[in-house]
């Protein structure tokens, strides 16, 4: 990892020096998709170019903001799969386990150990799932991140009074992880262009043409209007629910934010009628609400068109209600939807269908990435790495270092040393203890370099660490819209009911750093207001 990693790889006009070389240069690869597979591939070539002083030129562009489709909207969990035992599928468990150890190691800032109550209703019940949890943790093996335990009925009813007692025998812990999936997938775009690749968000890619020694590409800037062509020798479609004529199955998984459900720091991990694992995790900046998803709904509409359905909603809350009979008539503060595209698979049910992943050249020589999990996505990008270098660049071929380069250089030792000068640093410039926890956890070695964004003049409205951070969006993450800040930088936007009184300060200093007019203004905070808002569903 360069001497410069902790240093933010992004400046005020990165997007724009981007633009102006995606305008006049041909690439080696041209990765379409700036979710965690795209991030993943570009971060891999790139790293592997530099270790082994490869002049290869790497180019990424996306359509929105990065992360802010699929890889920032899921169950923010980095876990094996333990559903997908009910399927017979062990060496997709296995390999997600596997994946789960490895992201422990690299991104420790960002995957953290969680553990998991899973109720029992029967002795049956104990019987089938303890037996599937014993599993679980043999295939983990070596790489076992915590092993499980069985819980009583009265140990239940004291780690979570308000959970429900009716039929309830006894319980069982596990182990998977938490993860904040939209950071990651921002850290591994910034190793990426650390390393040297071209990196540009809203940037909107037109179907590829071939060309004599590769492929042409019309881009929109979708900030200006204006429209481009760049050229590249190869392409990489990661565009997930986006790609074109690859036949994938689009499933919708949705989750609904409610106030805070469970007394412990417990998730709980509960086995629907239907086959769904519904997961109650305690979530955001200060856990004071409850992520609860997900759903499995074939989504017929367009890519660019997904939202929570009503029935999606009733859904989610019976189960809410049956696990914590007090919480009855609570609204939800907000939700999400995203779209998994699956490979097509012979089963009628949504939740059957496979996550396996399948990576291939189609018959225009474009390299398509598909289906997957987001766990097993750095094991994808090396997959997906290792065919673009026995096209492009052979000595590349295998020389893959992913799986032991800490992303972003956030290795524990360098993690423990920032957060010992970090301390005093935000306690300096004004940020709450608590705050300070919040940054270093979710921006790990990268946390001093977004209180050195704080704003000398106090902002009307807001706190010293949401100034830092919304300066940091804009100014280091190529963050141009209020949406991308509240819902993809942060996920503050779905931890409260927010009024348009509440989001204008956050426009009013990003209109400062972006020149945004009144009108501007007014259209960003109408459009973030939408975006989560919850659909009628009584």
């Amino acid at each position: 990892m360069p001497e410069h990693a902790t240093q933010p790889a992004f400046t005020p006009d990165s997007r724009a020096r981007a633009i102006d070389r995606l305008r006049g240069e041909t690439f080696d690869v041209l990765i379409l998709g700036g979710g965690i597979n795209g991030a993943g591939v570009a971060r891999d070539l790139a790293q592997r170019a530099r270790r082994a002083g490869e002049p290869l030129k790497i180019a990424l562009v996306e359509q929105r903001h990065f992360a802010s489709g699929t890889s920032g909207k899921n169950s923010q969990l980095i876990h094996g799969g333990l559903r997908y035992l009910k399927n017979l599928e062990f060496g997709l468990v296995k390999e997600a386990l596997r994946e789960r150890a490895t992201l422990t190691r690299i991104a420790p800032h960002l995957v953290e150990p969680l553990k998991f109550l899973i109720p029992f209703f029967g002795w049956t019940s104990r019987g089938y799932y303890g037996t599937g949890l014993w599993l679980y943790d043999l295939l983990a093996g070596a790489s076992n991140i915590g092993r499980r335990a069985h819980l009583s009925r009265e140990t239940v009813a004291r780690v979570e009074p308000a959970f429900l007692k009716d039929g309830l025998t006894s319980a069982a812990t596990y182990y998977d992880c938490r993860v904040h999936s939209t950071r990651l997938t921002l850290e591994n775009i910034f190793d990426a262009a650390r390393d040297g690749a071209v990196i540009a968000n809203y940037a909107r890619a037109e179907e590829p043409r071939r060309a004599e020694a590769g492929y042409r590409v019309s881009l929109t800037d979708v900030l200006s209007g204006a429209s481009f062509e760049t050229r590249a020798r190869k392409l990489v479609d990661t565009t997930g629910p986006w790609q074109r004529g690859t036949g994938l199955r689009l499933v919708r998984g949705s989750h609904i934010i409610l106030p805070r459900l469970n007394a412990s720091e417990h998730a709980i991990a509960y086995f629907a009628e239907d086959g769904r694992i519904i997961f109650v995790i305690p979530w955001g900046g200060r856990e004071a609400v409850s992520l609860v998803g997900t759903t499995d709904v074939d989504h017929g509409a367009g890519a660019d068109d997904v939202r929570i359905a009503p029935e999606e909603i009733r859904y989610l809350l019976r189960i809410v209600e049956r696990l914590f009979p007090a919480s009855r008539g609570v609204r939800p503060l907000a939700a999400y939807s995203s779209l998994r595209p699956l490979l097509q698979s012979a089963s009628d049910s949504a939740t059957k269908t496979s996550r396996e992943h399948r990576i291939w050249n189609d018959e225009e020589g474009i390299l398509r990435v598909a289906g997957g999990k987001y766990t097993t996505y750095r094991l994808m990008s090396e997959q997906a790495a290792d065919l673009v270098a026995a096209e492009i660049a052979p000595r590349l071929t295998g020389a893959c270092a992913t799986a032991e380069a800490p992303v972003g250089g956030n290795s524990l030792e360098r993690l423990e040393a920032m957060r010992a000068r970090f301390r005093a640093l935000a306690g300096e410039r004004g940020i709450e203890p608590q705050d300070g926890e919040w940054l270093a956890r979710d921006y790990g070695l990268l946390a001093p370099a977004v209180v050195e964004c704080l704003p000398e003049r106090a902002a009307e409205g807001l706190s010293p660490l949401e100034r830092a951070v919304t300066r940091f969006a804009v100014r280091r993450e190529m963050a141009c819209r209020l949406a991308d800040l509240v819902y993809v930088s942060t996920y503050w936007g779905y931890e409260r009911r927010w009024t348009a009184d509440g989001l204008l300060p956050f426009a009013r200093l990003m209109a400062a750093e972006l020149g945004w007019d009144a009108e501007r203004i007014e259209r960003e905070v109408a459009l973030a207001l939408e975006i989560s808002a919850v659909p009628a569903y009584d």
